[in-house]
């Protein structure tokens, strides 16, 4: 990259950390235990809005698996779960009535929080339907996985968004508070990706599964992107580009390995497919709220007038995080 597209990546990090600053108008701290957290804390970082029935066992998953500090943004919730969040002991909230669109889908909200608490510490960046799994994650903690990273000199941690989905009907089988969505979307595609190179950032692009080949099947080009970095040491300095799709300074999107081999990586499981999905679609919809026109809501609700299953005979169902590495969904790398 020449000397003139770096100066100007690195001016457009100043203006994204510029705006995330602006933005911090926009937040009202409903509930602030920032003062509990200790010097070694693992953050978690989340926008929800109305996600009351998926919060119980989000924290319970992430808890367990040694997050210590959580920062919620609630962006306007009338569910009860702002009250919720605001009762957890570990769990600092701020709440945004103005629109999630203009703050660029929350990241200007949650990067302003992570440049004003999370230097230094390693900060996961996940909604409330996605769940990490990373290489010996069901005998080890994330702390040992953080660990690793520091001792190799690795500030980022990628991990592929994998859409989960029940077999039969999306409504068939009701969700309760607390519950594993595993236990209902238990199924994922195996294959049916693409991988392209973002020149600007070099940073990865997915696109594919399930909702390419059910509701994007006519333009597979505007797929939602499945390629993120969720999990990063964090510097007041850095600045989240387009969700967790990719940051700046460019160098934290190098989480693949050029030169043969991989690199350690993990997966995102996305519970997104319970049978709350159709009222949250259109709910969404009617907000208006959402990337490209909310192109991506419109497919939703059109294609969900049909009552569309999402499983095929391709369908894989899932067991473990070695599974997904032998379909070379994720990788362990170097960490043994």
């Amino acid at each position: 990259m020449g000397f003139i597209q770096s100066y100007r990546l690195r001016l457009q990090r100043k203006r994204w950390r510029i705006r995330a600053f602006r933005k911090r108008r926009e937040l009202k701290l409903i509930a602030n235990r920032t003062k509990l957290i200790k010097p070694d804390d693992l953050f978690l970082f989340c926008t929800q809005r109305n996600e009351n029935i998926r919060l119980p066992y989000f924290l319970d998953y992430y808890r367990s698996m040694g997050i210590g500090h959580f920062f919620f943004v609630d962006n306007d919730s009338d569910d009860g779960s702002t009250e919720y969040l605001a009762d957890q002991p570990d769990c600092s909230v701020w709440s945004a009535k103005a629109s999630y669109k203009r703050a660029r889908f929350g990241v200007d909200w949650l990067n302003w929080l992570q440049m004003k608490y999370a230097h230094g510490h390693w900060a996961l960046t996940v909604d409330p339907d996605e769940f990490l799994v990373y290489p010996f994650c069901d005998t080890r903690p994330l702390r040992a996985l953080t660990d690793w990273l520091d001792a190799s000199s690795i500030k980022s941690f990628s991990a592929m968004l994998l859409d989960m989905y029940p077999k039969g009907r999306l409504d068939a089988q009701p969700y309760q508070a607390g519950q594993n969505p595993m236990d209902i979307a238990a199924w994922f595609d195996s294959g049916n990706y693409t991988i392209s190179r973002n020149k600007r950032y070099t940073s990865l692009w997915i696109q594919g599964g399930p909702r390419s080949r059910e509701f994007f099947s006519e333009a597979p080009e505007k797929a939602p992107a499945l390629n993120k970095i969720p999990l990063v040491k964090w510097d007041k300095r850095y600045a989240y580009v387009s969700s967790t799709h990719m940051l700046l300074p460019r160098g934290l999107n190098h989480v693949y390995d050029e030169w043969g081999g991989e690199k350690a990586s993990g997966v995102l499981l996305h519970a997104k497919f319970l049978d709350t999905f159709g009222a949250k679609a259109s709910e969404e919809l009617e907000r208006g709220q959402h990337y490209a026109a909310s192109v991506e809501y419109k497919a939703y609700v059109e294609r969900l007038k049909d009552d569309p299953q999402l499983w095929c005979k391709w369908s894989e169902r899932y067991i473990n995080w070695r599974q997904l590495e032998i379909l070379g969904l994720m990788s362990k790398g170097n960490w043994a």
